[in-house]
């Protein structure tokens, strides 16, 4: 039976494949979770060790005598707001551990890298893109272009795995549904506090704190244990080998379904003309540069015909979560409820007023994948509820029923 590495164990897509390999003894003999600390039991097959992957080479390969596997789930992310020190740090993460494993011999055994990236591959942090979003299209990148550091990442693994026993696939997910314990870095726990707040407010009001246009616009999710299911059929399937494939749930949903479906589930009302009712702070509007799509504008034959995008907030997230009003309320829902009180501080407010800020479409197909058998899918609202109820019962949010 083959083992596993996953780095990253802690956070959202790597505590989700630490469970899919400790739920599958059948199939994997044994699982090294690797991160700075561990935050939750582990099944017998799963064994925790310590690893700092901002350490060098030399420092990496000292902590991880003893840790050799077949297959390396790669899930470790250091998020930095400026592009090119992301690149920088996840670069020299991703090179620094494999050279680690070098150093330790560990490499002679191994078969398959599975990195996850993001869609991020197609530039949507930067404006609206070409949609669908397809493996084949080009990276894009010219003198007006920040760095990406997936694809210093990608070409790192293409590099490095030159002339070796082992191979790599590149995973594309959007907009991660799921729960860590003790991660705060993901959107359903914004997404929870927001509605919970929002329910213990005069008037229980859930408004859209997004962008108008996106409302109405198009996106795709993916859920942390579809893309664990995923990742483990990837790392076992002979032709992925090489390979970035995008990785969503399979349907297409949009907030205009999806929102009074989330105000109904926390007991919340939508006003009846919600982009015009009064709010708790103002918004914000953001104008980004040239958008992915425009590389394509000649091409389509439309060129000149696509503008920057902008990331507009109805509610300024970062300016709500702080004002004093609700600050009162999240510490009177926690003390009532006995929550993990640093939650609300340690929520991502500002990358979830970009989520839903967003004023353009955003959708992939799956199509690669499905080629070479991947029948995988979830449903998204399913996938958020389920998430919810999960920090429910860990005490990250307050009980709805």
């Amino acid at each position: 039976m083959p083992s596993a590495i996953v780095t990253g164990a802690t956070g959202l897509t790597g505590s989700a494949i630490v469970k899919a390999l400790g739920q599958d003894t059948a199939a994997w003999e044994k699982v090294f979770a690797l991160s700075r600390s561990q935050k939750e039991k582990y099944p017998a097959n799963v064994h925790h060790d310590t690893l700092d992957l901002q350490a060098n080479a030399k420092s990496m390969a000292s902590q991880l005598q003893g840790v050799e596997a077949e297959y390396v789930f790669f899930c470790a992310y250091l998020a930095k707001d400026d592009e090119q020190e992301a690149a920088n740090v996840n670069g020299a993460m991703l090179r620094n551990f494999l050279e680690a494993l070098t150093i330790t011999g560990a490499e002679k055994k191994l078969k398959r890298i599975i990195l996850t990236a993001g869609l991020k591959q197609y530039g949507v942090h930067l404006g609206q893109p070409k949609n669908p979003m397809t493996e084949e299209d080009p990276w894009l990148e010219g003198s007006d272009r920040p760095p990406n550091f997936y694809y210093d990442q990608q070409r790192i693994l293409q590099d490095l795995s030159k002339n070796k026993s082992w191979d790599w696939v590149v995973t594309y997910p959007q907009d991660v549904i799921g729960m860590a314990k003790g991660n705060f870095m993901n959107l359903s726990t914004s997404l929870g506090l927001y509605a919970a707040v929002s329910k213990a407010l005069p008037g229980s009001q859930l408004i859209f704190p997004g962008s108008q246009a996106f409302y109405t616009m198009f996106n795709v999710w993916t859920s942390a244990r579809l893309h664990a299911r995923f990742c483990l059929w990837a790392a076992l399937e002979p032709k992925a080998g090489n390979e970035g494939f995008n990785v969503v749930n399979g349907d297409i949903d949009s907030w205009q379904n999806l929102w009074p479906r989330f105000a109904k589930r926390f007991g919340c009302t939508i006003p009846a003309k919600q982009f015009d009712a009064p709010t708790v702070v103002s918004g914000s509007k953001v104008t980004l540069g040239r958008p992915p799509i425009d590389d394509y504008a000649r091409a389509m034959g439309l060129e000149g015909a696509f503008q920057p995008s902008v990331i507009e907030q109805h509610i300024d997230l970062l300016k709500w979560s702080k004002d004093p009003k609700v600050k009162e309320t999240w510490d009177k829902l926690a003390k009532d409820h006995r929550l993990e009180f640093d939650t609300f501080e340690k929520a991502t407010w500002g990358f979830l007023g970009f989520v839903l800020g967003r004023n353009y479409s955003m959708v992939c197909n799956m199509t690669k994948a499905r080629r070479l058998g991947w029948d995988g899918w979830a449903d998204t609202w399913e996938e958020m509820t389920a998430a919810w109820e999960g920090l429910e019962n860990v005490k990250v949010l307050p009980p709805t029923k």
